[in-house]
C-alpha cells in the first residue's frame, strides 16, 4: 500500500467548529472509535490540541469522489494512522493519508 495515494473525506466539520479551524498543510490524526454505537468503522479526526475535528465519511452520500471511505481504511491501520489537509471547503475537508 502507498499511503501517498489514499485520500478521504472528513465530515461533520460543522459540528466542531466550521472550515474555519482547518488550513491547507494541517496535519490531524485520525482514531478508530471503538466505542461508537452507530458505526462499526467509525474514524474520529483530531486537529490542533488534540480537539475533535470530524469524522471520516463513510456512506455513499458523503465521501466525496475519489476518496476512501472510513471503511475503506478502517483494517489498513492500528489504531491511530495521520493525514495531511489538502482542500478545505463549506462542510468537508479533504486530505492524504501520510506515513
Amino acid at each position: 500500500m502507498n499511503n501517498n495515494d489514499l485520500y478521504i473525506t472528513i465530515t461533520h466539520i460543522n459540528a466542531y467548529g466550521g472550515p474555519a479551524i482547518f488550513r491547507i498543510g494541517d496535519i490531524l490524526t485520525l482514531r478508530k472509535e471503538h466505542e461508537n454505537l452507530y458505526d462499526d468503522e467509525a474514524i474520529l479526526a483530531y486537529g490542533r490540541h488534540n480537539a475533535k475535528c470530524g469524522y471520516v465519511a463513510n456512506s455513499v452520500t458523503t465521501v466525496a469522489r475519489g476518496t476512501y471511505s472510513a471503511g475503506r481504511l478502517y483494517d489498513r491501520f492500528d489504531e491511530t494512522i495521520r493525514c495531511k489537509v489538502m482542500f478545505v471547503l463549506d462542510d468537508e475537508v479533504i486530505a492524504r493519508i501520510i506515513k
